[in-house]
C-alpha cells in the first residue's frame, strides 16, 4: 500500500521526532498517534534517559493518547512509527485496538544500527520451557481463582 499524504506528513513528522529525540539523549526512534485530523501523541524513545526499558517511542505515545482521550481503547487512531515496532510496541497497539500502523525503517535496518528483535521473535516461537528466560509456574489455583473473580465481576471493564 503506498503512503497517502497525510500518512506522509505524519510519518515525516515521526522521522523528525526521532531524530529530535537522539539529539536530545534519546533513542533514533519517533511515533506520533493521530485520530483523523489530530495529533494525539508526539513522542520519542526515552529508554537510557529514563532508565525504563519499556520507554519506547510508540508505548509512551499510546500512553499520551489514552491518557488523552480518557481510554484505553485508541481503535480510532492510527500510529505512525520511525522504524517497524519491536515486539513489545507490535503488543501494545494490538492491546491499545490500534488497527493502523504506518512505519518507515525496517526491524532488519534498527538490526544493522545495533536495535535487533530477532532474538524476541525467536523466544516467542518457542514454548516455555526451551526460552532463555527461566519461568517457573506455581499457585496456578490461586492464580486462576483471581481470573475466575474477574469473569463474575458484574461492572468490571473488559479490555
Amino acid at each position: 500500500m503506498r503512503l497517502n499524504i497525510k500518512d506522509r506528513k505524519y510519518l515525516e513528522l515521526a522521522i523528525k521526532t526521532a531524530g529530535e529525540n537522539m539529539e536530545d539523549g534519546g533513542g533514533p526512534f519517533g511515533a506520533i498517534i493521530t485520530k483523523g485530523e489530530t495529533i494525539l501523541a508526539r513522542a520519542g524513545n526515552r529508554v537510557v534517559p529514563g532508565h525504563d526499558p519499556t520507554a519506547h517511542a510508540e508505548v509512551i505515545a499510546i500512553r499520551m493518547a489514552a491518557e488523552k482521550l480518557g481510554t484505553h481503547d485508541l481503535s480510532d487512531c492510527t500510529i505512525y512509527a520511525s522504524c517497524e515496532p519491536c515486539p513489545m510496541c507490535l503488543g501494545a497497539i494490538y492491546w491499545a485496538g490500534i488497527r493502523r500502523l504506518v512505519y518507515a525503517s525496517d526491524r532488519y535496518t534498527a538490526a544493522s544500527a545495533g536495535f535487533s528483535d530477532n532474538h524476541i521473535y525467536e523466544e516467542l516461537a518457542l514454548d516455555n520451557d526451551s526460552r532463555s528466560i527461566e519461568m517457573v509456574r506455581g499457585l496456578k489455583k490461586e492464580g486462576d481463582n483471581v481470573l475466575k473473580r474477574w469473569v463474575d465481576l458484574p461492572d468490571k471493564i473488559q479490555y
